[in-house]
């Protein structure tokens, strides 16, 4: 082991040493030392002041900056230039701990209302700020009202750690910041956790306690109902506040805000846009992904954080198909911090001293303090006004005899003597006396004496003012509340907060039964699967796809505006699975459950928030989607060569796509729909010839076939409408439209024609039918023609509607003129219940692979979509 080296002070102590030995008790020592660092903690680091609601290194920090003339309208500064004054002069601790603080009063997350406008990368709520060296600061606007006056003598200034400098005990303050604010701050033995709230708020409520000094906590609560917090969000629950607002202690829960939108075509997400209170987008993220991972939350496929600087938050979390969305929410609230308890602890000094606070007690402390600096402001300018009203009657009263005074101090030998004799002739004070002997010559003018005549009354108007407000409480109330209007007029914002009463938390729904084979969620719990509830699966003329939330959803006939046409409306399940047919005779299969979803309404849905076709299907060049058709019945097709085709519901399981009839080259599918052997198949051709025979005449073939004769067409025909309707339905009709014989500028347009079917005979199939309609001069053919349960209604391409004639034609008759064109017809809305109504008793379980269409076509009201 290595010795210690002599030094000179080694040796025997001196003859004249006497040995003093205190024998002291280590645990009295060790509680004395302990509280007096308790005591430096508690006032000097950790709890703010409830006057101004700073702790002491951010009070020296505004106080400094505003030393240092970094005022809004001026430049900003180093932030380590700030740091660096505040620790050199008034901070005695590390330069981290002072930028900490100085970051924190800049950061718009944290603090409800900033007091520090800072410049660079100042952080964020999942990552920390650049360095002292990078950034910059200057004051806020609203640190501007928290140091005004200081200059007033309004508060009390101490000296600072090396009595060197004078500080200030507590600013000013004209903004209630600690509640405004909050705080947060961890002492010995105690901590302090304070919520932000809104500024107009909070200084109506301290103006209501200045008016009436004995108004309870109840009274003011209608000021205050609640936490403002910077994100947002939503507070849920408010016994906890209110408990907080009464007693100083309290808590309540926060939770994001979140829509439930079509992300795509497919896919349903959550799309969240404010978090809870110091929860970021990364911390949330990171923890669906360990929750996921975990298997403790389902029905989550991605999350993706979309967050810019125009559109702020955006968090979209991606649904899988088959979940229900609520549910999913639910978990995610209870799994993340999505939502987030904020305890309240509001401790804070009063008069040096730690103590719990209510509602009440920091708006009166506050309130008292604003009391106190108007108080000791006015005092100041009322004195700082009578001692310059005293020079200037001085001046007034030297300027009446002018030459006497100069000759007085001209004759004198000195200052002292000057001053002396014009005290003795003039019967002035020793002040004004030595105001007069520093007058320069220009003061002497006329317009001098009528500025210092101007003066003096102005003085005594302000001074009469001043000892009106130091002499009465009402107007010195009066005074502080009319400076707090100012300020919330000047800074305050709108509430951001939502408040909920009730926890009003996304509840798991009930237990449900699993859809078909396959379409559950594999693993889910039940309560997290979309309910296999009656739907109605809807498809426009304009190729919008989307489903009901339920089958009630198409009861009334609305009154038409602008208006899509629908071209399908099939009644399903949600759970179900049905077959896209397209002109090509392709049948791709659909997952009912991945159509978006339409919101409840109490009339006709309105497709404006469905998806187009093209988002949802995979179709190839030229392929159109004809309609939705389920995959348990027999479905009947027309063709444009007239071909027709019953085909038997026997497709593949291992397959999403296949075909459904065999066309020949050029040929199209024109219609389909379900037909029963007791159902009538009608053809409409462009020459305007009709065909109706039974549908029991087309025996149902093989989804390869190639179907078989439906009608015979004349050279240069094609079939432009095919349906399928009820033999004995006496409101079926055929509306057929005609190609312009005129032009919508003449106003003729085209002609068109009602007809009853039942006008229509029964022929063969294979046949040429029977004439439609008569020609006009000019018209060579239809453009447009419908078979089907009316009334029917028509519409243009730009979804205006159209009118149709009310009088019923002749089966050979010509048509009237529409005047306009005519680019969709369909049935009015109601038919759709009536239609289900007839249809009910074919409606089969869907869990068994059957379903039934309510109607061909019907309209939808209020879309701007065109065909």
């Amino acid at each position: 082991m290595a010795r210690r080296k002599p030094t000179s002070h080694d040796g025997p102590p001196p003859e004249d040493f006497v040995e003093n030995i205190l024998d002291v008790d280590v645990s009295a020592e060790m509680e004395t030392s302990f509280l007096e660092y308790a005591y430096s903690v508690i006032y000097s680091r950790a709890l703010p002041d409830a006057r101004d609601g700073l702790k002491p290194v951010q009070r020296r920090i505004l106080y400094m900056m505003s030393q240092m003339g970094l005022r809004p309208d001026r430049g900003h500064v180093k932030s380590a230039r700030v740091v660096g004054e505040v620790m050199g002069k008034l901070h005695p601790h590390g330069d981290a701990a002072i930028y900490d603080a100085m970051v924190r009063m800049a950061q718009a997350f944290t603090l409800r209302l900033p007091l520090i406008d800072g410049h660079g990368n100042f952080g964020s709520l999942d990552d920390g700020p650049a360095a002292a060296r990078y950034t910059e600061a200057r004051m806020a606007s609203a640190a501007q009202p928290m140091t005004a006056d200081l200059d007033e003598d309004v508060v009390e200034f101490v000296p600072n750690y090396d009595n060197q400098l004078m500080q200030p005990e507590v600013l000013p303050a004209a903004i209630p910041n600690l509640l405004v604010n909050g705080s947060s701050g961890i002492a010995v033995g105690m901590a302090t956790n304070m919520a932000p709230h809104n500024l107009g708020e909070v200084i109506e409520a301290a103006r209501h306690l200045i008016a009436n000094p004995e108004a309870d906590v109840e009274a003011l609560m209608r000021f205050v109902p609640g936490p403002d917090l910077p994100a947002g969000g939503r507070i849920v629950g408010l016994d906890g506040v209110r408990d907080a607002y009464r007693s100083g202690r309290g808590s309540f829960k926060t939770r994001a805000t979140v829509s439930i939108e079509q992300v795509s075509a497919r896919k349903t997400g959550i799309v969240v846009t404010e978090l809870p209170y110091l929860v970021g987008p990364e911390k949330v993220i990171e923890k669906v992904k360990d929750a996921a991972q975990a298997k403790k939350l389902q029905g989550v496929s991605d999350i993706v954080d979309l967050t810019d600087r125009k559109k702020g938050l955006r968090l979209v979390i991606e649904i899988k198909n088959g979940f229900n969305p609520q549910a999913v929410l639910a978990q995610l609230c209870k799994l993340t911090p999505m939502e987030d308890s904020f305890g309240i602890n509001n401790v804070a000094l009063v008069d040096g001293q730690p103590r719990t606070l209510g509602l009440v007690e920091l708006l009166r402390v506050f309130v008292d303090h604003r009391l106190s600096v108007v108080r000791r402001r006015t005092a100041f300018r009322l004195a700082k006004r009578q001692d310059r009203l005293h020079l200037v009657e001085g001046l007034l009263i030297a300027l009446v005899d002018i030459d006497e005074v100069i000759e007085i101090i001209r004759s004198s030998d000195e200052v002292a003597d000057a001053r002396a004799r014009l005290m003795a002739v003039f019967d002035l004070s020793e002040a004004q006396a030595s105001y007069i002997l520093e007058l320069r010559l220009r003061q002497l003018t006329k317009f001098s004496r009528i500025e210092l005549e101007k003066e003096q009354e102005e003085l005594r108007r302000e001074i009469a003012e001043l000892e009106d407000i130091l002499g009465s409480d009402a107007r010195l109330r009066e005074v502080v509340s009319d400076e707090l209007a100012e300020v919330a007029a000047t800074y305050g914002t709108p509430r951001r907060t939502v408040l909920l009463e009730a926890d009003a938390a996304p509840a798991l729904p009930a237990a449900v039964s699993a859809g078909p084979a396959g379409s559950a969620a594999k693993g889910a719990p039940a309560s997290l699967q979309i309910a296999d509830d009656p739907c109605w699966v809807l498809l426009s003329t304009s190729g919008q796809v989307a489903r009901t939330s339920d089958a009630a959803a198409l009861p009334v006939q609305a009154p038409r505006q602008r208006h899509d046409a629908w071209r399908t409306v099939l009644r399903t399940t949600a759970r179900a699975e049905i077959g896209a047919v397209t002109n090509t005779g392709r049948m791709l299969r659909v997952q009912v459950v991945d159509l978006p979803q339409l919101p409840p309404t109490a009339g006709t849905p309105n497709l404006a928030g469905g998806v187009p076709v093209k988002e949802f299907l995979t179709l190839q060049r030229g392929e159109s989607l004809i309609g939705f058709a389920p995959l348990g019945a027999v479905i009947a097709l027309g063709t444009a060569a007239g071909v027709v085709k019953r085909v038997n519901p026997e497709y593949p399981l291992n397959r999403d796509d296949w075909e459904i009839i065999g066309l020949k080259n050029g040929d199209s599918v024109v219609n389909m729909a379900p037909a029963a052997d007791t159902d009538d198949v009608v053809f409409v051709t462009r020459d305007a010839q009709l065909l109706r025979y039974s549908a029991s005449l087309v025996r149902p073939q093989g989804r390869t076939a190639g179907g078989m004769a439906g009608i015979k067409l004349g050279a240069g025909d094609a079939v432009i409408a095919f349906g399928v309707v009820t033999p004995d339905d006496p409101d079926a009709v055929v509306v057929t439209v005609t190609a312009s014989a005129g032009s919508d500028e003449d106003g003729t347009g085209p002609s068109v024609k009602v007809t009853p079917l039942s006008e229509y005979p029964a022929k063969g199939r294979g046949t040429g039918g029977v004439r439609a309609h008569r020609f006009l001069k000019g018209e060579d053919g239809l453009a447009l023609a419908w078979v089907g349960h009316g009334p029917a209604r028509a519409a243009a391409a730009n979804g205006a509607s159209r009118a149709l004639p009310t009088e019923h034609g002749r089966r050979d008759g010509s048509g009237v003129p529409a005047g306009q064109a005519i680019d969709a017809i369909g049935p009015a809305p109601i038919a759709v219940v009536e239609a289900a109504a007839h249809e009910a008793a074919a409606i089969v379980d869907t869990a068994a692979g059957t379903s039934s269409v309510a109607a061909d076509v019907t309209m939808d009201d209020d879309t701007e979509t065109l065909w």
